[in-house]
This record gives C-alpha cells, structure tokens and sequence, in this order.
C-alpha cells in the first residue's frame, strides 16, 4: 500500500473539482427532491396496497 502515491491522486482529484453554479446545484437538488417524493410514494402506495390485503384476509 503506497500511501503517498494515493494522496497524489487524491489531491489531484480535489483540484480537479469545481463548486457547481447555482443553476447546477438548483437542477440537482429538484431532480434529489423528486427521487425522494417518488421513493416515499411509491412505499405509501405499497402500504396502502397491503393494508388493503390485509383487511380482506
């Protein structure tokens, strides 16, 4: 294991990288946001679906 060979990638990685704009950072959060509301109704959707089940059994 070569540590210092792998802080020089590292570093040159963290050079590399840029602070995104605002429009960019605005566009990845609603497309985050809308993942997450998606996710959260798709396992409302399941629930209701298996309480329904349940209930009829």
């Amino acid at each position: 294991m070569d540590v210092p060979l792998e802080l020089s990638a590292y570093t040159r990685v963290l050079r590399l990288a840029s602070t995104p704009s605002w429009e960019e950072f605005s566009q990845i959060s609603k497309i985050a946001g809308a993942g997450i509301l998606l996710v959260g109704l798709l396992g409302f959707v399941i629930f209701l679906v298996m309480e329904g089940v349940t209930s009829v059994i």
